[in-house]
Order: structure tokens, then sequence, then C-alpha cells
């Protein structure tokens, strides 16, 4: 059993890493030990968001990935609970930016 910390109350406290300040941020992108879920999700009034899941990477630089992603397709998009999600269908597009960037993709549904 580990005595790592899994929570702290400290700003710079990284839940990925268990480290404070951040081990993994200076890092830039850590190893993925499993795919990256990607997802069409359909919303009430037909329209559509692409989710990226189980993207293990610090808060920070999900937002600089997400800027990129929003820059690069001209949409909208958020990070819900940790989860990136994109306005419209975007998936063939995503799963290529993601591969090029090193990572390994699970599409999940259609």
């Amino acid at each position: 059993m580990s005595d790592a910390p899994v929570y702290s109350s400290d700003p710079n406290f990284c839940a990925a890493c268990r480290k404070s300040p951040c081990g993994c941020a200076s890092a830039g992108k850590r190893r993925q030990p499993e795919p990256v879920r990607l997802l069409f999700q359909r919303g009430a009034k037909g329209s559509g968001v692409t989710r990226i899941e189980r993207l293990n990477m610090h808060p920070s630089l999900k937002e600089k990935l997400l800027s990129r992603f929003k820059k690069r397709f001209g949409c909208g998009g958020t990070i819900k609970d940790g989860v990136l999600e994109l306005q419209g269908d975007r998936r063939d597009a995503l799963q290529t930016e993601l591969e090029k960037d090193g990572y390994r993709v699970k599409r999940i549904g259609g």
C-alpha cells in the first residue's frame, strides 16, 4: 500500500502524479497506459458533441490541448469532469490529430 496522498487542498497538488508541485507538467505528454476513448454523443435537440475521455494529463495541459483543437477545427468546446468536449462530429479529424501526437485512440460507437 502506497503512502502517496490521493487528495490535497494544496493548489499545486496534481492528482495524476500525486505530487506537489506537479512533476508531470514539466514532462509534457505522459505515457497513456490505456487508449483514449473518442465518442460522439447526440443531444436532445439533435446537436451533438465529440467527447475525448480517459486522457491522463495535467488539467492545464488539457486546457491547452482543447484550445488547440478549437482553433484548428473552428468550433466551440469545454472541459466537463475532466472530459474534453468539442461541438459537432469531429471523430475522424480528432483521431488523426491524437494519433499524430502519439496517443492510442479507441473509437466508441459508430
